[in-house]
């Protein structure tokens, strides 16, 4: 048994059955290897960006971390900005990145480069394999890695030779740490926090996200009146008929002061107190109001669920939690709009989907709109770097494939990472890509004159626009292999959208919608 063979068969034997990649010549033998370990499923990324953010998708639904396949430092950079999303969701990813052969490095060959120093930038786990021998054992110490709570990237380095020698074993699973418990003490510190009546806001995220933390952080607010908030940006948030509706904290510094107004304690589970995405001239970047506490209930590596449900029992035996009924928003006719395109959402969002939303701008309305829809999942843009809907759908996809999986995707994110719809036609992937085309950064647009530039003019302009020339994401999309078609009408995206959801395979929808903003 080589190296690279001893690698696959450890990570399969600690549930890694899944890798997604995009290989070289030094990971030639881990390709071979597949063909040895046909438990292993490979799947092919066109860029690096697509293979990580399919990893990140694909973890956030199926609970476990896909195995990434990575071509030396150049490739490991092209996939740094969906794994610095992974990394800011806590999710487990295991990257193998291969490198030259230990004797060739010395020839700073054209592809050498710092390795380390880039999965430094993760904050997460990484180990270079010393030698064949060592690669089971590395390989799973790399799965209980990225297990370890709340979850993070690990990165094994696999140099050339390493993977070809022989003498490699497999190695069995090592047990991941458990999320440590909340102590009792600070469940009923924060119990005394809530019974003064002073007005206070639970803020919640990672796994308290879904339903299980959902319905005991309700039930706190229920019996309390404390008014509960959901993180930003969500890894994975549990929605629809059934469950509680929670407001998510806004992204804006503004939203967030009106939502904040007059609260006098912040209690954090599973996530940090709010900051601004980012600093503006002459404002603040901690959110909290001023005089306010500061309440830490659970750290994101503790179990925060059952922290939450502890002081539920506490401050709200009895108590049950408020959940949304059952509704959806009327079809809307006439042309498509930012206001109206989120109804033809929420009217036909099937039973169980996964949305992976990179609306952006477009999605302002789109959790008014999808309440009262059956029960889906939302997949929110952890760290901010765009590019990432298209593949975390795709791997989420791969995670659950009786699952429809809807995409909700912004142009100029689009454009980052289209190649992994080409993954999805490979892999006849029931992924339903609507992307929201207005022909410009938005964002960037409301962003320009929110931090006080002097930019109205038409060079400013210029770099905010994607038209001149248009693009032609049917043609794009069909190239790829993915069928698309066009909506410019309410009608139309309903019709289509429809349609896709009734055919297998993936399919994308060219909404045009005006800029919101």
């Amino acid at each position: 048994m080589n190296g690279a063979q001893s690698l696959i068969r450890t990570l399969v034997d600690a549930g890694v059955d899944v890798c997604f990649g995009n290989p070289g010549t030094s990971e030639m033998h881990f390709v071979a290897a597949l063909d040895t370990v046909p438990e292993m499923r490979g799947i092919l990324g066109l860029f690096e960006g697509a293979v990580t953010g399919a990893a990140d998708g694909y973890a956030r639904i199926a609970d476990k971390p896909a195995a990434t396949l990575l071509h030396l430092g150049p490739g490991l950079a092209n996939g740094l900005a969906n794994l610095h999303n992974a990394r800011r969701a806590n999710t487990p990813v295991v990257n193998v990145i291969g490198d030259h052969a230990t004797y060739h490095k010395k020839y700073d060959a054209p592809l050498e480069s710092d390795i380390e120093a880039l999965t430094g930038t993760l904050n997460g786990w990484a180990r270079r394999s010393a030698s064949t021998a060592e690669v089971g054992a590395d390989a799973a110490a790399a799965v209980a890695a990225a297990m370890d709570p709340p979850g993070r990237v690990a990165s094994l380095i696999l140099p050339a030779d390493v993977s070809w020698g022989e003498g490699g074993e497999a190695c069995e699973p090592v047990p991941p740490r458990t999320a440590p418990s909340v102590s009792e003490s600070a469940i009923k510190s924060v119990a005394e926090v809530l019974r003064t009546g002073e007005p206070a806001v639970l803020l919640i995220g990672g796994r308290a996200c879904r339903e299980a933390g959902l319905r005991a952080a309700a039930r706190i607010g229920a019996a309390t009146g404390a008014k509960v908030l959901v993180e930003t940006f969500p890894a994975r948030i549990e929605r629809g008929a059934g469950l509680p509706m929670v407001e998510r904290l806004g992204y804006l510094a503004e939203q967030v002061a009106y939502q904040l107004d007059g609260v006098k304690h912040v209690i954090v589970a599973g996530t940090r107190p709010p900051v601004s995405f980012f600093a503006y001239p002459g404002k603040a970047g901690d959110l909290v109001p001023e005089g306010a506490q500061v309440h830490t209930l659970a750290e994101v590596d503790q179990d925060m669920v059952a922290a939450l449900a502890d002081l539920a029992d506490l401050v709200a035996p009895g108590t049950e939690p408020v959940v949304q009924e059952a509704g959806r928003p009327a079809l809307p006719t006439g042309d498509l709009t930012p206001q109206n395109w989120v109804d033809v959402i929420g009217a036909l969002l099937p039973e169980g989907a996964i949305i992976s939303d990179e609306a952006n701008t477009s999605g302002l309305l789109l959790p008014a709109a999808t309440a009262g829809a059956p029960r889906h999942d939302v997949l929110t843009l952890t760290g901010g770097a765009i590019g990432q809907g298209i593949p975390v759908a795709t791997g989420a996809a791969i995670a659950a494939p009786d699952r429809p999986v809807i995409n909700l995707e912004s142009d100029g994110s689009a454009l980052y990472t289209m190649s992994a719809l080409w993954t999805q036609a490979r892999e006849n992937l029931n992924v339903t890509t609507v992307l929201l085309n207005n022909r410009a950064y938005a964002i960037l647009r409301m962003e320009l004159q929110r931090v006080g530039a002097e930019g109205s003019g038409p060079k400013a302009a210029e770099l905010l626009d994607l038209s001149t020339p248009d693009m032609d994401f049917v043609k794009i999309a069909e190239g790829l292999g993915v069928p698309a078609t066009r909506a410019t009408t309410a009608e139309e995206l309903a019709d289509q959208f429809r349609t896709a959801l009734a055919e297998p395979g993936p399919h994308l929808i060219d909404a045009m919608i005006p800029p919101l903003l």
